[in-house]
């Protein structure tokens, strides 16, 4: 069942396109499952979440998922921020913009199971496009926390992205030939579809999490990875045995719950949480 939920404290967010903050009225708050969402959102913000100890110097821009419909900000950005936050890096929250849906709650909750459905079946994968407007989001939030970095503590050049479903595609999304621009230094997408995707040259290291009981990987092969692995980069792939779709911090039970450890671990190993020039284990 979806229920209307109060907005968080946004005194924290950034505006990063302020000539759509007047449209943001229609944004909505919501409970699903217990976990706390946003959909119809027009107006993309970015909240840092920053360390409060030591601070390693990097960076990760956080992105929920959500079919496009909505973000499951309580599930997968708002924990996650937190973590990397309590282990000195410095995270940022993206609400980037949603396609729009019904305002009445019943409405929308058809809607999105519609969506799910469509996505679980891999002839229909296929027609889903990656909302340009939402890749923009992503790439104005790279560009928001480079050009800030000496405000926040931040290396420009250890800028990366955590992503997970619909987000780790947004993510995934900047390293393609046909979006030029920004991309994250590193890159994280936790349970994205891996199915075949160009890969522009060059592309940041790639680390990949998903279930093999997620049912939107069904009939699926690795693709994603193997593109990667085309363009010269050697991807970190963790394919648990369980978790489903959606896991977020882990499912109670699975070794999903080993994917922020997991990360982190990724990134000490590829220099990522040192300051040029320090000695690396």
């Amino acid at each position: 069942m979806i229920l209307a939920a109060d907005p968080p404290d946004a005194s924290a967010a950034i505006d990063l396109e302020p000539s759509a903050k007047t449209t943001g009225a229609c944004e909505q708050w919501f409970s699903l499952a217990g976990r706390t969402g946003v959909r119809n959102v027009t107006a993309p913000t970015l909240t840092p979440v920053l360390p409060t100890g030591q601070a390693t110097g990097a960076a990760v821009i956080v992105a929920a998922g959500g079919a496009y419909l909505m973000q499951s900000m309580e599930n997968e950005a708002w924990p996650q921020a937190r973590w990397l936050a309590d282990r000195g890096i410095a995270a940022f929250i993206l609400k980037y913009r949603l396609e729009p849906t019904p305002q009445a709650d019943s409405a929308f909750a058809a809607t999105l199971f519609e969506r799910f459905v469509d996505a679980a079946q891999p002839e229909k994968q296929a027609r889903f496009q990656i909302p340009p407007d939402m890749v923009a989001d992503v790439q104005t939030a790279l560009s928001v926390v480079r050009a800030r970095a000496s405000e926040w503590g931040v290396d420009p050049g250890r800028v990366g992205y955590l992503g997970f479903s619909a987000g780790a595609m947004l993510g995934l999304a900047t390293c393609r030939p046909d979006h030029l621009g920004e991309r994250p230094d590193f890159l994280a997408a936790i349970y994205p579809s891996l199915a075949p995707m160009a890969v522009a040259s060059a592309p940041p290291p790639l680390f990949v999490a998903i279930a093999a009981d997620d049912p939107l990987w069904n009939g699926v092969d690795y693709g994603l990875v193997k593109g990667w692995r085309s363009a010269g980069v050697a991807p970190e792939l963790h394919v648990y045995a369980s978790g489903g779709h959606g896991f977020g911090m882990g499912a109670s039970g699975t070794t999903s719950q080993a994917v922020m450890p997991t990360f982190h671990s990724w990134l000490r190993c590829g220099g990522w949480l040192e300051k040029p020039g320090m000695a690396h284990d």
